[in-house]
């Protein structure tokens, strides 16, 4: 019989969970419920879904936000968009079978890496394209995870002047370009008009608007010229772009434009291939890998 992980993935709306084997197959249901508001409900509902099905499992994997640390057993710092407390969690107390927890993101390249879009590229980088900007790493088949667990964010300077305020208090960071917020913003300053939206763009490029399609090549471009920078930095293999917004971009395009730039050799822009589920599918393959 072949190792079974029960995984979550946690972001902070809606928490996901099934069991998945040592191949990444989901063999189970797989579980939907919206993110509690406060940490003590959280906290049961994790224990409620394990104790529900820890006997039929070897190990209990966490893809969640926020950075995790490099003992993959806890939270680094807090998270915006979930319960105040919640990077708190005791991950390894919920549990009588090994706990294994990391980040969304890294788990998510990890899927990609193993089942995906960049198997058999032991150096690649993913960009999740959402409502921000998320980060994983892998070269030479590991996961970056620099001193604490914190790299792959991707919060470094596209432009100098201070022109727009980033999520992270920072300025001018490649999330608040490259992210659908960032979409938006280039639309409002493009189009002069503060009430636009992704999906007036969106909407605009399919019949052809000519405003519209401006609007998305900037922000393509500005997507492109991060990926330069960081095809220069980690020459890898390959990128993969996930997330909500990565379907709008022509991945032919970025790749032609970035390697026709780097001074590093050639690499490929494809699109995440792993899924919905891919979170909890890396969360499940790393647990497997490495603490069993």
């Amino acid at each position: 019989m072949g190792k079974k992980a029960l995984a979550f993935d946690i972001g902070g709306t809606k928490i996901y969970n099934a069991i998945i084997n040592e191949n990444g197959e989901i063999i189970s249901e797989i579980e939907k419920n919206p993110t509690p508001k406060t940490f003590e409900e959280i906290k049961q509902l994790f224990i409620d879904i394990i104790n529900k099905y820890e006997k039929d499992v070897d190990i209990i994997a966490f893809s969640t936000c926020g950075a995790v640390n490099n003992q993959n057993d806890g939270i680094l710092g807090s998270t915006g968009n979930i319960a105040q407390g919640y990077p708190q969690m005791p991950f390894k107390k919920l549990s009588k079978k090994p706990v294994f927890v990391e980040n969304d993101a890294n788990c998510a390249a990890w899927a990609e890496y193993k089942i995906g879009a960049s198997k058999n590229c032991p150096n690649s980088v993913m960009l999740t394209l959402g409502t921000g900007v998320g980060g994983g790493i892998i070269i030479n088949g590991k996961l970056l995870k620099g001193k604490n667990g914190a790299a792959g964010e991707m919060h470094f300077k596209m432009r100098t002047d201070n022109h727009r305020k980033c999520t992270c208090g920072s300025w001018d960071c490649f999330e608040i370009y490259a992210s659908g917020k960032g979409l938006k913003i280039t639309a409002e300053e493009m189009s002069k008009n503060p009430n636009i939206t992704t999906y007036d763009v969106i909407d605009g490029v399919k019949s052809q608007d000519k405003l519209m399609t401006e609007i998305l090549e900037k922000w393509q471009n500005d997507i492109t010229n991060g990926i330069i920078g960081l095809a220069n930095i980690f020459d890898p293999d390959c990128f993969v772009l996930s997330g909500s917004m990565a379907e709008f971009t022509d991945t032919d395009k970025i790749e032609k434009q970035v390697n026709s730039q780097i001074v590093t050799t050639p690499t490929k822009v494809v699109k995440a291939s792993a899924g919905n589920y891919s979170g909890m599918i890396g969360a499940a393959l790393l647990a497997i890998g490495e603490r069993i």
